[in-house]
Parts: C-alpha cells; sequence; structure tokens
C-alpha cells in the first residue's frame, strides 16, 4: 500500500510539474488545430458565426486558378529550389571540411553571417540587389556583356531571384552538414587514400552515404520552410508579377486575413499538411531513415 501511494504521488507530482506545459499545448495548440479542423467544413467570414457546408471549400479550392498558381509555385521551389540549395550547401561544406585548404573559419562566418540578417532588412537588400538597371547582380552581368533580367519585374525570373535568395540564406544548413561531417571516420578517407580514390569518389562513395541523415534533416527543414514561406514574398513582390511568387501561405495569409475568409483558409491549411506529411513521408522512404549509415 505505501509503495502504491507513493507511486500516486509521484504521479501527482510529475503532473503538476508539466500542467503548464499541459494546459499551455491544450490552449494554444490543440484547441487551434481542432477548431481549424471544423472551420474548414463550415463557410466562416470571422465576423459571422460559422455554418456548415462540408466539403465545399476544399472542392472550391481546386477549381481556384491563384491557389492552383501558389501550388504550381511552392511545388517550383520545392523540385528545383531545394535541391540547388541543398547541392550548393553540401558542396561547400565538403570543401570547407578539407583540412588541406586554409582559413576555413573566415568562410564559415562568411556563409553564416547572412543568417543573422533580420528578415526584413534581407528582403530590401534583395530588392536593390535584383533592380534590373541598377542591381549588382545586373551590373556584374553587364561587365561580361550579359544583359540581365528583370529577376523580381520579370515572372520568368522572379522564382529562380527567389532561388538565388535561399541559397544567400543557408548558412545555417552548412553548418549542421559540417557538424555532420565531423562524425565520419577518418579511417575510412585514410582507406580509400590508400586504395587510389580520387577526392570526388571518397566525396560520392564516403561522405554523400554517411551524411545520409543529415541531408535528409535539412532537406526536410528546407521544405517545411517552403511551405511556409510568407514573409520574404509579402515584402518583396506581395505575389507578383502576374502571381509568380503566389506561394502558398502568402494566398493562405491573404484569404484569412485580407479576404476573412477563414474556412476557407483553413481547408487551405489542412490541404498543405497533408501534401507536406507525403512529401515527407516519401523523403524517409528515399533517405532509408531509421537505417544505420555505417
Amino acid at each position: 500500500m505505501k509503495k502504491l501511494s507513493m507511486k500516486k504521488r509521484e504521479m501527482v507530482y510529475g503532473l503538476l510539474f508539466i500542467s503548464p506545459w499541459l494546459i499551455g499545448f491544450l490552449i494554444f495548440t490543440l484547441y487551434p488545430i481542432i477548431s481549424s479542423l471544423y472551420y474548414s467544413l463550415c463557410d466562416y467570414k470571422v465576423i459571422s458565426a460559422p455554418q456548415f457546408i462540408g466539403m465545399e471549400n476544399y472542392a472550391a479550392l481546386f477549381g481556384d486558378t491563384v491557389f492552383v498558381k501558389a501550388l504550381k509555385n511552392t511545388v517550383y521551389m520545392v523540385c528545383f529550389g531545394v535541391p540547388i540549395t541543398t547541392f550548393i550547401a553540401v558542396g561547400v561544406s565538403v570543401m570547407m571540411n578539407n583540412k588541406s585548404l586554409k582559413h576555413t573559419g573566415i568562410f564559415r562566418v562568411l556563409f553564416f553571417i547572412p543568417t543573422l540578417v533580420p528578415t526584413v532588412v534581407a528582403c530590401l537588400l534583395w530588392i536593390w540587389v535584383m533592380q534590373p538597371e541598377t542591381g549588382i547582380i545586373n551590373r556584374l552581368l553587364g561587365y561580361i556583356g550579359i544583359t540581365g533580367p528583370g529577376w523580381l519585374s520579370s515572372p520568368r525570373w522572379s522564382k529562380p531571384a527567389f532561388i538565388l535568395m535561399m541559397i544567400w540564406t543557408c548558412g545555417n544548413a552548412i553548418i549542421i552538414y559540417l557538424a555532420g561531417l565531423q562524425d565520419i571516420p577518418e579511417s575510412l578517407y585514410e582507406s580509400a587514400s590508400i586504395d587510389g580514390a580520387s577526392f570526388l569518389r571518397q566525396t560520392i562513395s564516403i561522405t554523400i552515404p554517411l551524411l545520409r541523415s543529415t541531408i535528409l534533416y535539412n532537406v526536410v527543414t528546407l521544405i517545411i520552410g517552403v511551405f511556409q514561406w510568407f514573409a520574404e514574398p509579402y515584402i518583396i513582390t506581395l505575389g507578383g508579377p502576374d502571381n509568380s511568387t503566389m506561394f502558398y501561405a502568402l494566398y493562405l495569409y491573404q484569404n484569412a486575413f485580407t479576404y476573412f475568409k477563414m474556412g476557407y483558409a483553413s481547408a487551405q491549411a489542412w490541404i498543405l499538411l497533408v501534401i507536406a506529411l507525403a512529401i515527407i513521408i516519401v523523403l524517409f522512404k528515399v533517405f532509408k531513415f531509421g537505417e544505420s549509415d555505417y
């Protein structure tokens, strides 16, 4: 009986200690999630009571040309922006991990600095850098005889401009890749060198396979970040030109807080959850998450 009462007492004390988190989770996380699921099945315009309409919001979304365009733009960034950024981040990390190179510490700082710049400042900087006539990028291209595109003012080049911005802010991923590279045993590279493997062959056969878990983590966080991309397109282009930078989160925000179609926006949020979950499950299968790297 004493043991039983002691266990009960420990359980009560434990619940009391975690009760602030439990209350916060129930009020600020679980309740909004359940509410958004209910609102996605309602015609809800905030100022009036929600009216249940079933799956009409979901059906209307796929007939909405702007929603389809926003989904295509976001998929474009996932299919092109994420792989390009990942490839460059891994390549830079592998080069900076090479002990034969000097002053790598300075380069690590230079690559990490952009992540410390506030989002609004970074957006204003890129608006200036991407100017068609006076921007730095087009001026540099002009020196080698190339006429630079309109970038942010061009429906064709606006998304590549955002990919450049993704690459510029990949310092966090580089630091994580460098940490992952430190866990790879040096003896594997020594054995490969003795067998005559080149640096490229060592990278393909040793570095990339053993960096698999780190790559998966960075790719998943980058994809989630793309699906939540709001501040950058809102500040730089507001979805233009011609909705070419109307990304998913930006259109969701407009539906919820500009048009006050909260039920419509809730349905959009749940579609986003399903799409992101499906992509992440596929990535876990492709990268064989949970299997040993050695």
